[in-house]
């Protein structure tokens, strides 16, 4: 038989029973739309958390007090780590291939400026901070690059403190009460939005010896390290670990890349991302099963037009391919109208919730269409083999 004539055949077949064919391709299209909507939900908001990691740059490593990767059993005795210090900021500053440092002391105090009082966070950082977190100022300037310890009295503002405290008008120049100790503003920053539910807009930013008054501290709760673009973390990562042991002794510390960070965080969420497309994947199960049911229905309703085949001389294998051509000709019209139904639903989920970020790639497309035809092989192959080792004598005896 020619691959025409099967396919003319396969196609009758389909037709003649058009509410029986619709029906089972359903069963595969809804299976398709839930694991495209699902898995485009997971991939958006995989993008969108990597995005938002993503915005302070790929090349920060971070350093912060206490070794938490390590080996043996606990002791059970009180951590004696030396905490990371503004002199430690200064010594990995003079490293080669980087280009910013900047401690970090952060902490939660009381605002009050303009005759208006409000409970925010204050960074205590550096004038190399806006580098390493590519921060823009909208008017006046950032901290001015100065000695940690005798750093003046400045104070930059985030663009929603600025807002709260002054409104309209200029702060540049005003003085601002944080906590105990009087600032001066010399800037406002441009909106960043949020960052995994902390308000960045929320902010001041002060000079990280000034912090470490404000808040009785120390040492500083993490050194922020932005390495050259284009250079591997790892090499500097190294040198900043040996840095810091000949400065403390020993490693009393812990290096995390930005690398690192996203490549675990990148993992977390494809696992997230499969197991949501994976809960999809049970209705295509059930799209499985029902054509697997009315293939075998088919057979037992066309015994005797299989027996007129093999009659007129059809081999087994013509038949086997008849009917697994139709079984995967529903499944593959089924994909194809479940993958327009699920980008449609996508899409209009994110129309109805601009905030809810949603991404379909075409590899998902062409991944959920080829498990579309695949469901629909496997599902047609008992029907059509049974179909093929009819006796002809008995499947003409049946009609």
């Amino acid at each position: 038989m020619l691959a025409a004539d099967t396919l003319h055949l396969a196609a009758r077949s389909i037709s003649a029973q058009r509410l029986r064919s619709f029906l089972t391709l359903l069963g595969i299209a809804v299976g398709i739309a839930a694991v495209i909507l699902l898995t485009s939900i997971g991939e958006g908001i995989h993008r969108f958390v990597l995005g938002e990691f993503s915005q302070f740059g790929t090349n920060v490593i971070t350093a912060v007090p206490g070794k938490t990767k390590t080996g043996g059993a606990p002791s059970g005795l009180p951590s004696s780590a030396r905490p990371l210090s503004l002199e430690d900021a200064q010594a990995l500053a003079r490293l080669p291939q980087v280009v910013a440092v900047t401690p970090n002391v952060r902490g939660n105090a009381e605002v009050e400026g303009n005759g208006r009082t409000r409970r925010t966070l204050v960074y205590g950082v550096n004038a190399d901070s806006r580098v390493v977190f590519r921060s823009t100022v909208r008017s006046g300037q950032f901290l001015p690059d100065e000695d940690p310890g005798s750093a003046r009295a400045f104070v930059v503002l985030g663009a929603k403190l600025k807002e709260e405290l002054f409104g309209p008008d200029n702060p540049l120049g005003q003085r601002l009460r944080i906590g105990g100790l009087h600032f001066r503003i010399i800037g406002v920053m441009e909106p960043k939005g949020q960052f995994l539910g902390i308000d960045l807009d929320d902010t001041a930013f002060i000079p990280a010896g000034r912090a470490q008054e404000l808040f009785n501290r120390e040492g500083c709760d993490e050194i922020n390290i932005a390495a050259a673009a284009g250079v591997p973390a790892g090499p500097v990562a190294e040198r900043i670990r040996q840095r810091l042991i000949e400065r403390h002794g020993r490693e009393d510390f812990t290096i995390v890349t930005q690398e690192e960070m996203l490549k675990t965080l990148s993992n977390i969420l494809d696992v997230l991302t499969l197991a949501v497309g994976a809960l999809g994947g049970i209705s295509l199960l059930v799209g499985g099963v029902g054509i697997a049911t009315i293939m075998t229905i088919a057979v037992s309703e066309r015994t005797g037009e299989i027996g007129l085949l093999v009659a007129l001389g059809a081999r087994r294998r013509t038949i086997l391919l008849l009917f697994l051509g139709e079984a995967v000709a529903l499944s593959a019209l089924g994909g194809a109208f479940g993958l327009a139904l699920g980008f449609g639903l996508a899409q209009a989920l994110h129309f109805a919730l601009p905030a809810l970020p949603v991404h379909t790639p075409l590899s998902f497309v062409l991944l959920a269409e080829g498990i579309a035809i695949a469901i629909g092989l496997a599902a047609g192959v008992l029907p059509a083999r049974r179909a093929a080792r009819l006796d002809p004598v008995e499947a003409l005896r049946a009609e």
